[in-house]
C-alpha cells in the first residue's frame, strides 16, 4: 500500500505539490492500494489536495489496466 507519508520520507526531493503528483503517479505503477495520511507540506498544495492525489493515482491504475489488455 502506498501512503503519501512514505513517499515524502522516501523523496526529499520533492519541492511541490505538483512534484508529489508525479511521485504518486509514478509509484502507482506498483502499488494497487493507497492511503492518504498527511496533508503535503507544499505551499502551493490546493485546498482540494486529497481529490487530486486520488485521482493522479486511480489515473495511473486505469493506464496500467488499459496496457495489460
Amino acid at each position: 500500500m502506498l501512503h503519501v507519508s512514505e513517499l515524502l520520507l522516501q523523496h526529499h526531493d520533492l519541492n511541490s505539490f505538483k512534484d508529489l503528483l508525479r511521485a504518486v503517479k509514478q509509484a502507482a505503477r506498483t502499488e494497487r492500494f493507497f492511503r492518504i495520511d498527511v496533508k503535503p507540506p507544499f505551499i502551493d498544495t490546493p485546498g482540494n489536495w486529497e481529490d487530486q492525489l486520488e485521482s493522479a493515482f486511480i489515473g495511473a491504475l486505469d493506464q496500467k489496466q488499459q496496457g495489460t489488455k
